[in-house]
């Protein structure tokens, strides 16, 4: 599915100093710290107007060198400590949020994968953060620090000439202003920017993990050339960010040199008038060059900021999502839960009606129930609802009307986390974790043991398989199961839930891929693992359910049947005509 979710409001400075609240303790440190640098740079022209004045009366001056090179010397090692912390504390905020971000990635709702396309998702971890990272390295805080000499170059030279501070505040003012009104389009700019880099991840993500029925398609050249599309519409956003910073740049050098100019000029006038000294003067345009030299850092981090707010309103926008535990029920304590009353039924759906988006349901009114300890086949035609409802018993969706309970429980009056300790799932299309054999088993059951393992392998028909493999259960498989094949993938699966050893286990088209040698070997596996547990399974192959403790069978999202192989063979139309295209009667 493509990406039909609006832009998303754009951050403003308070979201990205929100950043910097964890981390308040370093950089009141980093303060302290940037006062005393301040202090040091700014004792340092003073130091120069008393060498200057030293050399024109002839006294000594040794004492004030020697102080002055240990001025420049501290102000060197302060302001090395406070780089060091601002970069660490840059690095701890781009971390901060990408913990934040992956924590509310792994927890969103289902549908919202649904709507949202994976690489769009993953860019934002990788370049939206890093942008955070740039703004607060590339000058925000420097330009917060620099503020602290600015303020005391001012005050220096309020004192030393009011005529000379007046002129270069005028310059000053104009480039400020010229940069504050220029600057307001690169944040739009680089969310629409990011926005588009968004797409080009998705679709580099979709047609590398698509790229065999691409190539099988001939579809090579076509795919290229909508990804050079994308990247084409990035780069022309680029270059309007890139043309709007080439015209900020130049005003901050142009107002260094428009007021260093100005203060020369009508400085050495007032020189020679007599109404200043040399000293003064020299003193003055040091202090000039102190304040100026934070501005244009501040000039520089208008930019990276304002760039840093464009990726941060990417951010922002799926850490506002709510997470899928939200609207969980909260977790009780034994001794507070109100008992239930004993249930013959582990699952139930009274009259579930549901749809994935406003329009035709995908399942109406459906009801019907699973004993404990019962095998249950769902069966239909393709979009009857039958993998709709695994779904909803594992509350990857709530039903709009109707209830499901578990256990005599209405599963949303228990925690997610809860229901689906009780529950084993695997998906229709049998999806394979890249890393190894071991790491896939134990994603269910972290604590399982070596022998754990072998023997759920084994129930599958699958150890001998493995243990052919040097590394055995540390072979190492791609993204997708790459290195096993599509049957291998799906008992691999199945192995997976059955090593949690949950009283519930879904099944969801468990022999979809596997030949007929395979598939007799996974029916046995299924009947061993029911011993004991309740199981639901989904089948297109009407063979597999035959021995079914009960069947129900769907159809446009509607249960039309419910009842034995035998029993349905005599009492449903649908049924009866689902096993004579599968040969099962004549």
């Amino acid at each position: 599915m493509t990406d039909d979710q609006t832009s998303p409001p754009p951050a403003r400075l308070r979201d990205l100093f929100s950043y910097l609240a964890e981390h308040r303790g370093v950089l009141i440190v980093v303060l302290v710290i940037s006062l005393v640098s301040a202090g040091l740079s700014l004792a340092q022209p003073v130091m120069v107007n008393r060498v200057i004045d030293g050399v024109g009366a002839g006294t000594a001056i040794g004492g004030t060198v020697i102080i002055l090179v240990a001025l420049v010397v501290a102000a060197g090692i302060t302001e090395a400590v406070q780089q060091y912390l601002l970069g660490r504390t840059a690095e701890g905020v781009v971390f901060s949020a990408r913990r934040r971000l992956l924590g509310r990635l792994l927890r969103l709702p289902v549908k919202e994968y649904d709507t949202r396309r994976t690489g769009d998702l993953v860019s934002r971890v990788g370049s939206d953060t890093t942008m955070v990272r740039e703004a607060l390295t590339g000058g925000l805080i420097e330009a917060v620090s620099g503020a602290l000499v600015f303020v005391g170059a001012l005050i220096a030279m309020a004192l030393l000439d009011l005529t000379l501070l007046g002129i270069t505040a005028a310059v000053v003012l104009v480039a400020v202003l010229c940069v504050t009104l220029v600057s307001s389009r690169i944040q739009a700019l680089t969310l629409e920017s990011q926005e588009a880099l968004g797409r080009v991840s998705s679709g580099v993500e979709r047609a590398i993990s698509g790229v065999r029925t691409i190539r099988a398609s001939g579809a090579t050249a076509r795919e290229e050339a909508a990804l050079v599309a994308d990247a084409g519409a990035a780069y022309r956003l680029g270059v309007r960010i890139v043309r709007i910073s080439a015209l900020l740049w130049p005003v901050s050098g142009l107002a260094i040199q428009g007021a260093f100019l100005a203060v020369l000029g009508v400085g050495g006038y007032r020189v020679a008038s007599g109404t200043l000294s040399v000293a003064d003067l020299v003193t003055f345009i040091l202090f000039l060059f102190m304040m100026l030299m934070p501005l244009g850092t501040a000039f520089g981090a208008v930019i990276t900021v304002r760039t840093a707010l464009g990726a941060l309103s990417r951010i922002e926008e799926v850490l506002d999502l709510p997470s899928e535990s939200d609207d969980d029920a909260p977790a009780l304590r034994s001794a507070d839960r109100i008992a239930q009353p004993a249930s013959v039924n582990q699952v139930e759906f009274d009259r579930v009606s549901f749809a994935y988006r406003d329009g035709k349901p995908v399942l109406r009114e459906a009801s019907f129930a699973v004993p404990h300890g019962s095998t249950t086949a769902l069966v239909g035609p393709s979009g009857a609802g039958k993998s709709t409802a695994l779904a909803l018993i594992e509350r990857f969706y709530d039903p709009a009307d109707g209830s499901i309970s578990v256990d005599g429980t209405d599963i949303r009056d228990m925690p997610r986390a809860e229901l689906r300790a009780r529950i084993g799932y695997v998906e229709q299309n049998a999806p394979v974790l890249a890393g190894t054999i071991r790491d896939n088993l134990l994603l269910a059951a972290p604590e399982a043991d070596e022998a754990r393992c072998r023997r759920v392998l084994a129930e599958v028909n699958l150890l001998d398989r493995i243990d052919q493999h040097p590394l055995g259960l540390d072979a190492v498989v791609g993204d997708d199961g790459a290195g096993l094949s599509g049957g291998e993938r799906q008992r691999l699966s199945i192995a997976r839930a059955l090593i949690a050893d949950t009283p519930l286990l879904l099944l969801d088209e468990p022999t979809a891929s596997l030949d007929t040698r395979n598939e007799s070997a996974m029916r046995s596996a299924i009947e061993s693992a029911s011993i004991g547990r309740t199981v639901v399974i989904i089948a297109h192959r009407l063979a597999t359910v035959a021995d079914a403790d009960q069947i129900v069978v769907l159809d446009d999202g509607r249960v039309t049947a419910t009842g034995t192989h035998a029993e349905l063979l005599e009492t449903s139309d649908l049924y009866r005509d689902l096993a004579r295209r599968q040969l099962l009667v004549r």
